[in-house]
């Protein structure tokens, strides 16, 4: 109350002064005001002195007001316009002035005002800022205004003319709507197009691809093309890890059952003895692969396989890659395995964009705090009854948080890279089924895997590459899962703070993050699809 009576008295005073309207200049009009305090609280001290022991003065709300655009005037953050708005908030920060509100959009030149700005110093620590979910639904299954009722959240599966079986099996297991990537992707896979499908996690890859495969399975079945011939590999499926191998295969097999249809799985970690004993008895229609193990069961002759060269005017092999971030250098790559000329490229609006149904926040904490901070978050995320997914960047980190929470008296799982096979095989389907609501992980865990269950992404230890932070946040809110979920990012060194800086502009500014808007090289193609 006494500075806002100061503040009040300067008024008083200021209109004994002779300035008149016209006249008036707030950047001489404040000086002068600060320049009179003292000579005014003598008088004020004079006055009160003789009359009373104390003195009230009352003063407008609207005078009141009009001195504190006067020192907004006369602040260095007033040469910039205010991005706080009516409404919800997009950012939310420690420091309520580098707030910004949904309705506020970045001037094309503007530069943003970091709540991170600062992170590097040594009084950073304790700082945050939060990127707001500003819709409750994924954008991959948001109906957009101007489409008519045949779009994608209004069909279902039965508008690709797939056999009813499918469709129904399908229905079965409460998947009756197919996103926009399975929109675009799956009629250009059943015309037989090579595909490259870059799209945001969660959007419902996996089945863009598997159902046209076992579509044209259960048809060539039909047919009874393989009454009389050995049963050959139709199919394979080439994925990063052991773990969305067997995930992948899971999925197969639950909607190829009903077909008969046969699909093995070969992961990395094994010896040739394990890998030949997959195919001992029979060849199967769809083999899901790691690149080491597929490479050792070529070697070993292991796999008879129909599939041809995917170049030529023979009859080729469909080639379809797909992925939620592609290198720089997958048009090369590809070259050496097809004619680039007939990729059909099909990539998502929302490619390499954060996520907008996820809230993501970002806490400056210093490195012996991190662990105190993670068992808060736990604990809350135990009341709210979700899955949560903690990343490491190493092995060891893993290993040491685990016996950390286990004296704490966490229940947790682990997953890593340098377990032993048997020891990795069905951890995370543990977790999937429920076994238990922590699992601490590497990147191993954040390639391709459906985590519908999980509500809650921790980076103990701050992504090194934007795509790191891309696959680890797409955890959540994905197709089919109950919500958008929330991502909590540990900031700790120095070196962390730019690559927080970057996702922070990019939320301000709502622009994909920089540096990934051109890992997808178009090359010379047959056609290009944007999702949106």
């Amino acid at each position: 109350m006494q500075f806002v009576k100061v503040g009040n008295v300067a008024v008083l005073f200021s209109k004994q002064l002779p300035i008149t309207r016209s006249s008036f200049n707030a950047r001489d009009y404040v000086p002068l005001i600060c320049g009179h305090i003292d000579a005014m609280f003598a008088s004020v001290r004079k006055m009160t002195t003789a009359a009373s022991p104390s003195v009230v003065i009352r003063i407008p709300r609207r005078m009141q007001e009009r001195i504190e655009n006067i020192k907004q005037v006369q602040s260095k953050r007033t040469n910039k316009l205010p991005t706080v708005k009516a409404g919800r908030l997009l950012i939310k920060s420690k420091n309520p002035q580098l707030n910004q509100s949904v309705g506020y959009t970045l001037g094309k030149f503007e530069q943003p005002a970091l709540a991170s700005k600062g992170w590097k110093s040594k009084e950073a620590p304790g700082d945050y800022f939060t990127i707001n979910s500003i819709q409750s639904a994924p954008p991959f299954m948001v109906k957009h205004e101007g489409e008519d009722n045949d779009t994608a959240g209004h069909k279902t599966f039965e508008c690709f003319h797939i056999c009813p079986e499918l469709v129904e099996t399908l229905q079965s297991l409460n998947i009756i709507h197919p996103t926009t990537v399975q929109m675009k992707t799956i009629p250009k896979i059943l015309k037989r197009h090579n595909i490259l499908c870059a799209a945001e996690t969660g959007s419902g890859k996996t089945l863009a691809y598997l159902l046209p495969i076992i579509h044209k399975l259960q048809a060539e079945k039909r047919l009874e093309e393989f009454t009389d011939k050995e049963r050959q590999i139709q199919a394979v499926v080439m994925v990063p890890s052991r773990e969305l191998a067997e995930q992948v295969t899971s999925v197969a097999r639950s909607i190829g059952q009903r077909f008969g249809l046969v699909v093995k799985v070969v992961g990395g970690g094994r010896g040739v003895g394990n890998i030949k004993a997959t195919f001992s008895h029979s060849q199967p229609d769809v083999l899901v692969a790691t690149p080491g193990a597929l490479l050792k069961a070529l070697w070993k002759r292991f796999v008879a396989s129909r599939l041809s060269e995917t170049v030529g005017f023979t009859r080729k092999a469909q080639l379809v890659v797909v992925g939620a971030t592609f290198p720089g250098g997958v048009g090369e790559i590809l070259s050496k395995v097809t004619d680039l000329g007939s990729m059909v490229v099909i990539k998502s609006q929302m490619l390499h964009y954060l996520m907008p149904h996820v809230k993501q926040t970002f806490l400056r904490v210093k490195g012996a705090d991190k662990i105190l901070e993670l068992h808060q978050a736990l604990k809350k995320a135990e009341q709210e009854h979700k899955g949560v997914l903690v990343f490491c960047n190493s092995a060891s980190t893993v290993n040491w948080l685990g016996y950390t929470l286990e004296e704490m008296g966490v229940c947790h799982m682990r997953l890593q890279g340098e377990m032993p096979a048997a020891m990795r095989e069905g951890i995370f389907r543990n977790f999937q089924r429920g076994n238990v609501d922590v699992l601490i992980c590497t990147d191993i865990a954040s390639r391709g895997l459906d985590t519908q269950r999980v509500g809650f992404i921790v980076n103990y230890d701050f992504p090194e590459s934007h795509t790191d932070y891309i696959h680890r946040a797409g955890r959540v809110g994905r197709a089919g899962g109950s919500g958008g979920g929330e991502v909590l990012s540990f900031v700790t060194h120095r070196w962390d703070v730019e690559l927080v800086q970057k996702i922070e502009t990019a939320a301000r500014r709502r622009t994909s993050l920089p540096g990934m808007e051109s890992e997808i090289k178009n090359p010379s193609h047959k056609t290009d699809l944007t999702i949106e």
